[in-house]
């Protein structure tokens, strides 16, 4: 069953429609092919309408639908021959993180991302896509694997940050993303990091400090939620849409202040409404960008990584 944001009940009321004349047969001088297509052309340029005027809190809410793609998915539609990787040799395995070996249209990579699940029982098993220390130290011995076999690395990032309880905080949460973020800026392969949904916190930047940093036009990047900064400064969670307008986390934004590269554009309605063209959109920009540092030396893309990441803050901010 389709889910609806607050602000597409426009949209559900004509879609509502367009379901019950089509369960209707023709009668009189109603054609019901045509008033099908009539509702069908309201509904297309109201979504038109709604996506282009978008606030930053109705793009948080884009980003957390449901029905958006998931890593899984991206396996399904974008990887051949994936050999998933468990473990991080020190404590357990987080399902949080899922990586592995895989080939995306041609090349063999290390492909790392975060898994929300669909159900409410494989949310709970991935722990709704926020990882704990084992997750991001499982992604560090998969880069450094990369490294050491010369492959590049791809992270997908959907993440509503780390896990913040406390036996992740016991295990070394933080030593274990400062850990993550350094082997992404240490290797000497290219890393393109793809923000498909949330990129929460330091949660999302230890799988994307990258390269390149691709975005899907409505998800979201943030050092904190907008419920979370909201907490903070104003002691009141129904602050969250001040709070996202201050945080400037649109694709837009970040692009403007130099922390994305390049905004991947979604189908009318947004990714949740058609993941298949969706997907081929993300994976043509990844493959771009990859066919570009693929046979860069190995110095230059660490040099050129890390100087990306100091240059962060100054840009855009006049």
């Amino acid at each position: 069953m389709r889910v609806f944001l607050d602000f597409e009940k426009p949209i559900a009321d004509l879609e509502g429609k367009i379901e019950e004349l089509r369960h209707l047969t023709s009668e009189g001088d109603i054609n019901i092919a045509d008033e099908v297509g009539k509702l069908q052309a309201k509904v297309d340029r109201q979504l038109r309408q709604s996506y282009q005027k978008l606030t930053p809190w109705q793009k948080v809410q884009v980003a957390r639908h449901p029905d958006r793609p998931h890593f899984k998915q991206v396996l399904a539609h974008l990887v051949e021959d994936f050999t998933p990787m468990a473990g991080d040799r020190a404590f357990g395995e987080d399902k949080a993180i899922i990586g592995g070996i895989g080939r995306f249209r041609g090349f063999s990579a290390v492909i790392i991302g975060n898994e929300k699940g669909g159900t409410t029982e494989e949310r709970i098993a991935h722990n709704f896509g926020m990882a704990k220390p084992e997750g991001y130290r499982k992604a560090r011995r998969l880069m450094e694997m990369a490294d050491r076999f010369k492959l590049p690395v791809l992270t997908f990032v959907d993440t509503a940050g780390a896990y913040p309880g406390v036996g992740a905080e016991e295990r070394g949460q933080a030593e274990a993303i400062a850990r993550s973020i350094d082997a992404c800026l240490s290797l000497q392969v290219p890393i393109i990091a793809s923000i498909v949904g949330e990129g929460g916190s330091g949660g999302a930047v230890a799988l994307a400090a990258a390269n390149r940093v691709l975005m899907l036009q409505h998800a979201v990047y943030s050092v904190i939620s907008p419920e979370g900064c909201a907490s903070i400064l104003w002691r009141d969670g129904d602050h969250a849409r001040d709070a996202a307008e201050a945080l400037k986390l649109t694709a837009d934004d970040l692009l403007k202040l130099g922390v994305i590269d390049e905004i991947v554009p979604e189908p009318l309605g947004a990714a949740h409404r058609d993941q298949a063209t969706a997907l081929n959109s993300l994976g043509d920009a990844v493959e771009a960008n990859l066919r570009t540092l693929v046979g860069t030396e190995g110095g230059k893309l660490k040099a050129d990584r890390r100087r990306k990441f100091l240059d962060i803050g100054k840009k855009g901010l006049a």
